[in-house]
């Protein structure tokens, strides 16, 4: 978990460099070698972490606009992964989908730009291996900002009427791009939402990788039983901006400041340091981690990018009119 996290970490900073080249000093978001709009996951790590841990390739994860440290600790491609977000052929989706519309059906991961919408292909992926009497789980992440779109709310209500083997994780990083939860939501936590749908619904308060796991263990595990949904949710904090580029002029300065000092991944090496690692231990892994996210940058950028002709390539045709003797 710890070296998950710290891929992550490593992964979300470099990606911030590559991105903000040509974009500086006026912004520019189409400049520079990834462009467009681009939303790094610095200080989610621990709910990735902590919850994928349980979890086989043959487990089904979704993840929202924000799916990086889901990806890497579900198991995906890293350099396929990077070779995508730079707009390369070799990249999951060929370098169609970016960033957020990344999908890797080796490991059963997928992840969707819409707020929520990860929630229904979960559910219908739970419900999929219960017909086929499969032990198999889905995972469905999203931040706190989706709790009241309907998505959210008719998925939780189809996995709760029919005892679906899914999982609900709300990543909760205090701001829905520039709102505060409390502006918009009646509910204190994301976890009461489950009271609603007769499933149980936990909070996990602090960032910290251990009491994900723990509290993941119990949830992927009933769901593994046949025992039905559960909702997890995980206070985060957000390093970051919302996007690239986001001036933050809404966030209040003592808040960028505690978020810095409630370093999840300072906490686990906290940990770990009391059951007998030391320095030379945690250098190996960030030594890994480096090397591993300074391959897959280095692979991504020297993949072709796709030709002209590819945009007719892997789109929906309908090919009706044309057997038919019709007009394209």
């Amino acid at each position: 978990m710890y070296e998950q996290m710290v891929t992550a970490r490593e992964y979300e900073e470099r990606l911030q460099e590559a991105y903000l080249e040509g974009k500086q000093p006026a912004f520019d978001i189409s400049a520079g070698p990834i462009p467009g709009e681009l939303h790094l996951a610095a200080g989610h790590e621990a709910s990735a972490a902590g919850v994928c841990a349980h979890l086989r390739d043959d487990d089904t994860v979704t993840a929202p606009h924000r799916p990086h440290h889901v990806a890497i600790a579900k198991g995906v491609d890293l350099k396929r992964m990077t070779a995508e977000i730079f707009g390369r052929e070799t990249g999951l989706c060929k370098g169609k989908g970016g960033h957020m519309h990344l999908f890797d059906p080796d490991v059963n991961f997928a992840c969707s730009g819409i707020i929520a919408q990860g929630c229904p292909p979960a559910v219908g992926a739970a419900m999929a291996a219960d017909k086929r009497n499969e032990d198999s789980v889905a995972v469905a992440f999203l931040g706190e900002g989706a709790v009241d779109q309907g998505a959210f709310l008719e998925s939780l209500n189809l996995a709760a009427v029919h005892d679906l083997p899914v999982v609900f994780v709300v990543e909760d990083n205090d701001w829905a791009i520039s709102m505060p939860q409390e502006r918009v939501t009646d509910v204190e936590a994301a976890a009461q939402r489950a009271d609603g749908f007769d499933m149980p619904g936990v909070r996990v308060d602090h960032d910290d990788a251990v009491a994900v796991y723990e509290a993941a263990h119990e949830a992927v595990g009933r769901a593994r039983d046949g025992n039905g949904p559960t909702l997890l949710d995980v206070q985060v904090h957000r390093r970051m901006g919302h996007f690239m580029g986001d001036a933050e002029a809404y966030r209040p300065d003592e808040d960028k400041e505690a978020a810095q000092e409630r370093d999840s991944i300072e906490r686990l090496e906290a940990d770990l340091r009391e059951r007998g690692l030391d320095d030379a231990d945690f250098d190996d892994v960030r030594a890994r981690a480096e090397q591993r996210v300074s391959e897959a940058i280095e692979w991504a950028r020297e993949q072709p990018e796709p030709g002209p002709e590819a945009a007719h390539e892997d789109v929906f045709v309908d090919d009706s009119a044309a057997a038919s003797g019709g007009e394209d």
